[in-house]
């Protein structure tokens, strides 16, 4: 995947993660584009309560997943990356 590309696609996951912010803030978490790997995957960081909360999977799958489908199809899915 090109960098032109990478960097179209990061606007779409970003403006989809600034949609789901003020669901994700209301219950003290957030969620951070990590990166977009070549096969298409975009991986997030869950910050905050998202980071140990049981329904993380479910926001990130019926969710964020949900919302990027329509924005840029040609992703393939969402990964939470856990980051030191």
């Amino acid at each position: 995947m090109n960098e032109q590309l990478k960097a179209t696609l990061s606007e779409k996951v970003n403006e989809a993660l600034n949609q789901l912010r003020p669901f994700l803030h209301a219950d003290g978490g957030d969620m951070e584009l990590v990166e977009i790997t070549d096969d298409a995957i975009v991986r997030v960081k869950l910050i905050g309560s998202c980071s140990d909360c049981s329904m993380s999977q479910m926001t990130l799958k019926g969710g964020l997943e949900e919302a990027l489908r329509q924005a840029a199809p040609e992703l393939k899915g969402v990964e939470a990356v856990q980051m030191a």
